[in-house]
């Protein structure tokens, strides 16, 4: 989907008083082709861009209208609604809407968040009122738990003459029990709470991409501080595992261990790592990969270090509740903790150096995919740049969990992207990069980079399950990339045809749909089995 850029062009130019020819002739094009470009049939970037901004006298960011776009994503898939769609309202006008009437197109954009809102808490309390199978299994079980416990303690009661093995094994057992009634007990308050958390959760989820895309995903007070802090753990020695164990221990009092199987009062079900405050106990089991378990304890130095330009910068405007602050809060520590690890200069001076390969950047920081990923997307200082990468997460079964935008492409942020899109063909090859083309119906094309991976290396008894991380960026930028070799980037004869997601394209003869579109006066697009390609992808 692309943005209004040639209409901001043709706005400002004629604000300007200039005509296309005297600009084609200052940014050395033809008039014709600017005229493709304000007619917006013409993707306009790079150095191409900066030229025209610079005649116009304006800000590039003005013209490339990153927050404009994601606004415009936003009616789009308002439009789409079966509220709506009979209305007949779709790019184009989302488009010539944002240009000419912004504050009217983010009050449409304001309110249909709110009606999304609305409609999460209908459908949450609806679940809630039919949630009685699930109640009534939980509260069997709570009897079933307490009729053993009560039996045990009967024997232990009643009988004398017991040895102390079978007594050490009806305590086992009693203990076991009570065990788990609390993880019952757990779920069943959960039920009660579960409507108002899941009515909550995506409000805030959207709060929190408005604060990093409001930023850029770039936070120079986080960097700063990213640096100070660097310098500081590099006191300690050379920037390994070791020397931010000892700068942990040496100036914060906190205790790292690792164990394969660690103590009750550390260890939680089903965590890998976790921080006890009050021990001042920084634990991992022995599955911890070493990157992991590195990037923690920077993160863990950062939070103590840092806190308050945490606490700062997550009481930002855009965050209305402690929900979405908690949440800021966590992004924000993590962000702090890759520019300790991955420094800013360095990093990007490797990043190109090495062409963007993230498996060989990996290689070299001692870090997982995962992690080079997320630093090459906050690399947007404003006097030097990276490549603009958007980023995305899916789970096994294709759910998308964690997002990041780039200009000219407004990823989905929950449900299932497009089925064709390489985060999805990457499950089929685990730990091989998939690479692939992928154009829209508008003629924006962009090249995809996935891998499917794990989280963690794995103990015999646990289970690792995969996750496929894409990499996005716009075709200008392919070359650049090591992922563009030997990839003829002038013929889209070979691209992938895609959408953003099956029930906002319009590709009417896509054989992989997975679900009905939104289309104008409501003609649906052929549906397919989500059964099918689930089964494959999860393979």
């Amino acid at each position: 989907m692309r943005a209004p850029i040639g209409l901001k062009i043709s706005t400002r130019r004629k604000a300007l008083g200039i005509s296309q020819a005297a600009l084609a002739r200052q940014v050395e094009i033809s008039p014709s082709y600017l005229n493709l470009i304000e007619a917006n049939k013409r993707q306009v970037g790079g150095t191409l861009l900066a030229r025209i901004a610079s005649a116009l006298d304006v800000e590039l960011d003005a013209l490339t209208g990153e927050a404009e776009h994601r606004l415009m994503h936003e009616l789009v898939e308002a439009f789409a609604d079966p509220v709506l769609v009979s209305a007949n309202m779709g790019l184009d006008e989302a488009r010539t809407l944002v240009a000419t009437a912004p504050r009217i197109a983010e009050l449409i954009a304001r309110l249909y968040r709110a009606y999304g809102t609305a409609n999460a808490n209908a459908d949450a309390y609806a679940n809630r009122l039919h949630a009685d199978p699930l109640l009534s299994q939980l509260l069997h079980r709570v009897l079933s738990g307490i009729t053993a416990v009560r039996a045990g303690a009967e024997i232990l009661e009643d009988i004398d003459d017991l040895s102390v093995e079978e007594r050490q094994r009806f305590v086992g057992s009693i203990t076991r029990e009570t065990k788990g009634l609390s993880a019952v007990a757990r779920n069943l308050i959960g039920q009660f709470d579960q409507a108002s958390s899941a009515r909550r959760s995506a409000s805030i989820r959207r709060e929190v991409d408005d604060m990093i895309f409001a930023a850029q995903n770039y936070f120079p007070q986080l960097e700063s501080h990213a640096e100070d802090l660097r310098a500081r753990i590099d006191w300690h020695g050379p920037f390994n595992e070791t020397t931010l164990q000892a700068a942990l221990e040496t100036e914060n009092a906190i205790t790292v261990r690792r164990a394969a199987r660690l103590p009750d009062d550390l260890h939680e079900t089903g965590r890998a790592f976790g921080y006890d405050g009050e021990t001042r106990t920084l634990w991992f089991r022995n599955t911890v990969p070493q990157s992991t378990r590195q990037f923690q304890m920077a993160r863990l130095f950062a939070q103590l270090r840092a806190h308050q330009i945490l606490d700062e910068i997550a009481t930002g405007p855009t965050l209305t509740s402690d929900a979405a602050r908690r949440m800021a809060r966590r992004y924000l520590g993590s962000y702090l903790a890759g520019a300790i690890v991955f420094p800013y200069d360095t990093f990007l001076a490797d990043a190109r150096a090495q062409r963007y390969d993230i498996d060989a950047l990996a290689e070299r920081y001692n870090a997982s995919f995962e992690q080079i990923a997320h630093r090459l997307v906050t690399l947007r200082r404003e006097d030097d740049q990276g490549i603009p990468f958007g980023f995305l997460r899916a789970d096994p079964a294709g759910r998308l969990t964690k997002h990041f935008p780039i200009p000219g492409l407004l990823l989905p942020h929950t449900g299932h992207a497009c089925p064709l899109w390489a985060i999805y063909s990457a499950f089929r090859t685990p730990g091989a990069v998939v690479r692939q083309i992928a154009r829209f119906s508008d003629g924006s094309r962009f090249l995809f980079v996935a891998k499917a991976v794990t989280r963690r290396s794995s103990g015999f008894a646990d289970q690792a399950l995969p996750h496929s991380i894409l990499m996005v960026t716009d075709i200008l930028h392919a070359d650049e990339t090591v992922y563009a070799d030997g990839l003829d980037l002038t013929d889209a004869q070979a691209d992938i045809p895609v959408g953003p997601t099956c029930r906002l394209c319009t590709r009417a003869d896509c054989a992989s749909r997975q679900e009905d579109a939104w289309a104008p006066g409501g003609a649906d697009l052929p549906a397919h089995s989500l059964a099918t390609i689930a089964s494959d992808n999860a393979r």
